[in-house]
């Protein structure tokens, strides 16, 4: 049983990851916001170029991530948030200065310390009974930093700085929130007996320990990052150009919009994913969680559909897909493969699992917007989110269902 304290202390472990990751989201996605019209560079938008540019640099520490994350030990957590939110404070402040479109490269040298920084946090969390409850406040701040740093971004061009200098201006803002949040989170305790014996010890993976892993649950593994490749790419192209998607579509949108669709899909998260703490079968939560990927894509296919349809407007379709998308990417970032490793009895950590994952997932996102802008750069935004939806949301279904069944079959041997 978990008592009274030990629930007062996840809840204020929760918190305080909440609120960090929260605040570094504003060092990486308030540019997503500005237009950044005017500027042409190697036969693409300017705005494009920058977001690909980031997405690299994220894919990049996705895939060296996949051994120092793997490989990461307790101690010396906190200076390493800090240095790496500096280094893209300084390439944002670089951005700044460079006369635009040349600062574009300043966003490869952004991307990639931001791209270390998940590990890094669900570090501090993972392997622990309340886990689901402190991992989904971890992870539903993706949703609500991003959407707080869309909104602090365009509040800030709305006081007259620069498109140039707004990213900059933005991340300055959370500099001491980020400060005072790692170190409350450098004083979390460590996972006691009994989350060990609940949840398996979580420890650094050599190379020989990763090879292990995906040769004994290969095959399932596989099928679980294709789904993540899937929604990571239509996660990324929502949130770096869902103002332009408002913009096409007509529709007259406020500075508070991203803040309000992203607020609400924060909160109805949280209660879902926080509730699987309720599940005390480890097994059980993994096979739950499938389900929850698979209603995710429906609710993206529906929504779409209605949209199509001319039956909802952009406000509820940018809300549903958004919940759709969210209620697949957030287990994974969560609970998914903290209950696979446990389920499994895994000597290993969730951070080998997800980086793995991302770095295929950030590598079809640059695959995608490449696609997009050579052989379909005539085509709107908005128009080839719709399709894309489509297209990959009746893939992830498929691949979730596949998913469950590889698992289930030796679950049932065990």
């Amino acid at each position: 049983m978990v008592s009274g304290k030990q629930w007062l202390q996840a809840i204020y472990m929760a918190g305080v990851v909440f609120c960090l990751y929260s605040s570094l989201f504003c060092f990486r996605k308030a540019f997503n916001v500005a237009a950044f019209d005017g500027y042409v560079l190697f036969g693409i938008s300017y705005k494009v170029v920058l977001v690909i540019t980031q997405v690299m640099g994220y894919m990049a520490s996705k895939f060296y991530g996949i051994g120092f994350i793997a490989s990461l030990k307790r101690y010396g957590r906190g200076q390493t948030i800090l240095l790496l939110a500096g280094v893209a404070l300084a390439s944002w402040l670089l951005f700044a200065l460079l006369p635009a479109p040349w600062g574009f490269w300043c966003l490869l040298f952004s991307g990639f310390p931001l791209g270390m920084l998940w590990g890094i946090v669900f570090s501090y969390v993972e392997g622990r009974r309340m886990t689901d409850l402190i991992s989904a406040a971890l992870a539903v701040s993706f949703i609500f930093g991003a959407g707080l740093a869309k909104s602090v971004g365009t509040w800030v061009m709305n006081a007259g700085v620069t498109d140039q200098w707004m990213p900059f201006a933005t991340a300055a803002l959370f500099v001491a929130p980020v400060f005072l949040f790692t170190r409350l989170a450098d004083r979390f305790p460590a996972p006691d007996a009994a989350d060990i014996a609940h949840r398996t010890e979580r420890k650094p993976m050599s190379r020989d320990d990763r090879r292990r892993l995906l040769r004994q649950y290969g095959t399932g593994l596989f099928l679980l990052i294709v789904v993540y490749a899937l929604v990571t790419i239509l996660r990324e192209l929502r949130d770096s150009f869902m103002a332009d998607m408002w913009r096409e579509s007509g529709e007259v949108f406020s500075a508070s919009v991203f803040a309000q669709t992203e607020t609400i899909i924060t909160l109805v998260l949280l209660v879902i994913i926080a509730g699987m703490v309720l599940v005390n079968d480890n097994w059980k939560a993994f096979s739950y969680t499938h389900l929850l990927l698979v209603a995710g894509f429906g609710a993206c296919l529906a929504a779409t559909l209605l949209y199509r349809q001319h039956s909802i407007d952009t406000w509820w379709w940018m809300l549903l897909v958004g919940l759709g998308l969210y209620l697949v990417y957030i287990p994974f970032n969560s609970i998914l493969f903290d209950r696979f490793i446990a389920s499994f009895a895994i000597a290993g950590n969730v951070g080998f699992l997800i980086y793995l994952a991302d770095s295929f997932g950030y590598l079809g996102s640059v695959a995608v917007m490449m696609i997009r802008n050579f052989f379909a750069g005539q085509v709107q935004w908005l128009a080839f989110f719709r399709t894309l939806v489509l297209v990959t949301g009746a893939a992830g279904v498929l691949c979730s269902i596949g998913s469950w069944l590889y698992f289930f079959k030796l679950n049932s041997r065990k």
